[in-house]
């Protein structure tokens, strides 16, 4: 190959490269736009559900602590039904 063809052959593609590269480059942007907003929208409903699961949370604790009253007062009941007899 003489060096024409040579300059020609590397020229050539860098030009149409460029728009092929432009488009490709668009739409990851476009796809990177969309993942974002579906990120948005997931760190939202992650919000909402964090602070249930803070309450649900705080139901639980509420429920164990009158279990263990429950537990104890029969326990100590059990004690004196002993201790009379």
């Amino acid at each position: 190959m003489d060096r024409k063809s040579v300059a020609r052959l590397t020229s050539e593609p860098s030009t149409s490269l460029k728009p092929r590269q432009m488009s490709h480059l668009h739409s990851q942007l476009a796809q990177l736009q969309a993942n974002l907003a579906d990120l948005e929208s997931l760190l939202r409903v992650t919000a909402v559900q964090a602070e249930y699961i803070k309450r649900l949370g705080g139901l639980q604790g509420s429920l164990f602590m009158a279990a263990g009253r429950v537990f104890e007062r029969e326990a100590m009941e059990r004690n004196v039904a002993q201790h009379s007899k």
